[in-house]
């Protein structure tokens, strides 16, 4: 991942902070966290989408679970395939109903929210960051 932006407020984040990945229809404005960083990706219409941001954030910080705008007609888009792809069956999709989703980016833990192009309805995603295991690190000798 190359943008700075980005990068500084992915490394202002940690265990349960929660990341938007909005699409183009989102009201960035009025339905994020007032404390969330707010990075705009959003070129033109299509460009750049939700996937083209969530495969290199992936690889960038721990998720933990990702929670997926359903459709007032309870029926999965079509985006979800792509994004189930990307996550494998390690990080299921959890659905949440539109007007909860909202509520639920309107919190405190929401601290950044990604505006992209992506012109698919309801292609938004909240991703939980997750926390990284302890393990053996080098001192500062090596």
């Amino acid at each position: 991942m190359l943008h700075p932006p980005l990068l500084r407020a992915l490394a202002a984040t940690g265990h349960g902070s929660r990341v938007l990945l909005a699409d183009a229809n989102y009201a960035h404005a009025t339905n994020v966290s007032p404390g969330a960083e707010l990075i705009h990706l959003n070129l033109r219409r299509g460009l750049v989408t939700v996937d083209d941001v969530l495969a290199p954030l992936l690889t960038a910080v721990p998720v933990e679970s990702v929670t997926a705008m359903l459709p007032d007609d309870g029926n999965p888009p079509e985006c979800w395939r792509g994004y189930e792809r990307l996550l494998g069956p390690e990080l299921p999709l959890r659905p949440m109903e539109r007007l909860e989703f909202y509520r639920t980016c309107r919190e405190p833990e929401v601290a950044l929210c990604v505006a992209t192009g992506d012109d698919r309805l309801y292609a938004n995603l909240l991703l939980t960051v997750g926390f990284l295991p302890a393990g053996d690190h080098p001192g500062p000798l090596g």
